[in-house]
């Protein structure tokens, strides 16, 4: 749902545009990423609850993601943007890891430092690359391109988790690989 919003949000709020083709392409990112999120016999919701909290977490996803393309817009500049984002960010959810669990949060700082600032390096990297993107391109394609991370993901389910790859799997990867490439090209 994240691409959806954020292409409504770039577009009704912000004036972002989009050619139909983009829009199609858009959409067949969107289909593929839902039919992956589909269960058993096609079915969507098996727990309202989850699929309310997978929507709210989809809202702040859009938010964030139409408000940094914007953000870094306005600033000018990717590198300095991304790096007083990160800068903002760390340092107070630091202190109040800090202030709330000390003990905890210093003994795993302690023992995971190098996983740390892997995962972190590795974050960073992410997000600078899509920020990048956003300064350069249109906002709901970047949001659409980042989806392809779910192809991976499955990729990994089937071969390092032997997860079954039946038609459904297929068709989602189909759709979203149709849309990147479509939005790739043109």
């Amino acid at each position: 749902m994240a691409p959806l919003l954020v292409t409504l949000w770039a577009v009704y709020l912000f004036g972002e545009s989009l050619t139909p083709v983009q829009v199609a392409a858009i959409g067949a990112v969107i289909i593929g990423v839902l039919i992956l999120g589909l269960r058993g016999h096609g079915h969507l919701i098996h727990d309202r609850r989850a699929v309310g909290y997978a929507l709210l977490t989809a809202l702040f996803i859009s938010g964030y993601t139409v408000f940094d393309g914007i953000g870094v817009r306005h600033a000018g500049n990717p590198h300095g943007y991304v790096v007083w984002l990160f800068i903002l960010d760390t340092i107070p959810f630091c202190l109040l890891a800090l202030g709330i669990h000390k003990s905890q949060t210093v003994a795993i700082m302690r023992s995971k430092w190098r996983l740390g600032l892997i995962a972190g390096g590795m974050s960073l990297a992410a997000y600078w690359l899509v920020v990048w993107a956003m300064s350069l391109g249109s906002i709901p394609v970047v949001s659409a391109l980042r989806e392809t991370s779910i192809l991976f993901a499955a990729l990994i389910g089937i071969f390092l988790f032997k997860e079954p790859m039946g038609s459904r799997h297929i068709a989602a990867a189909v759709s979203v690989a149709a849309g990147v490439i479509i939005l790739r090209a043109y």
